[in-house]
Formats: structure tokens, sequence, C-alpha cells
């Protein structure tokens, strides 16, 4: 499926959209350039999912945790990981194992991290300043 979105409110609503369909131990993984709406996506899933916490970029703490909404969010970046050892160091598996929403931004730099049930979305920039979302099956 493919959403085209005119403005960062609008990503952020998509967000919004897509927490509605969540359960416990859903994995969402957000690939897209510097700019694309991965965060802007972010902060609609972690506020449609309940909580009253502002998301922000982890890019320097490598994971947020929002625990004050429907279900707990586990929001990482992957831009700054050096590599998947990196990423399990942080206690990834032991995210995994959380019943809460894990969200990955930059989740192609290792997709072997990422479990089968995956779900996939690709964001692109587009010249007339929309954004372009594609969702893509993790096999």
């Amino acid at each position: 499926m493919i959403h085209t979105l005119a403005t960062a409110d609008e990503t952020r609503m998509w967000g919004v959209a897509l927490a509605g369909t969540l359960q416990a131990g859903a994995v969402i993984a957000l690939c897209g350039h510097l700019g694309a709406g991965k965060t802007q996506a972010t902060k609609g899933i972690v506020e449609g999912l309940g909580s009253k916490i502002d998301a922000t970029s982890p890019t320097f703490t490598l994971v947020h945790e929002y625990l004050d909404g429907r279900l707990p969010v586990f929001h990482f970046d992957f831009y700054r990981m050096d590599d998947p050892a990196h990423v399990l160091s942080v206690g990834w598996d032991d995210f995994l194992d959380e019943a809460g929403v894990i969200i990955v931004e930059w989740a192609d730099l290792f997709p072997g991290l990422l479990p089968p049930q995956t779900k996939w979305f690709f964001f692109e920039s587009l010249p007339s300043g929309e954004r372009r979302v594609m969702e893509k099956s993790s096999s």
C-alpha cells in the first residue's frame, strides 16, 4: 500500500492511524533518508498509543521508552549504531521479549535483527514536498 502525505501533520496522523492497528509484540521498521518523515510518523504512533510524551529521535541515546500509553513503546534509531553487535549490546533481544511495540528508525541498516513479523515502511520525500510511504512485506 502507498500513502502520499502532504504535510508533517499528515505524516503524524498517518502514525496515529497505524497505532490503532497495533498489538503487543508489533515491530515497526521505518526506513528512508534524513528528513523523510520517520520521526513524525513515530510521534503519531506514540500519540496514537496514548502516550502524553512528545516523541523525539533517539539518535544520541539509541532508544527512548514511552511507558504511559495503551502499550509501552520502545523507539530505536539504528543510524548511529556501528554494527549488529552494537544493537545487541543495548539489550535488543530483551526489548523484543517485552509486551509492547518496537519502532526502529533506519531499520534497513541491520534488517537481519528484526523478526519476521516486522511491518516495513519506506519513506520518500517528493519534489512537491509531499512524502510517500510504502509498506512492504518482510519476505
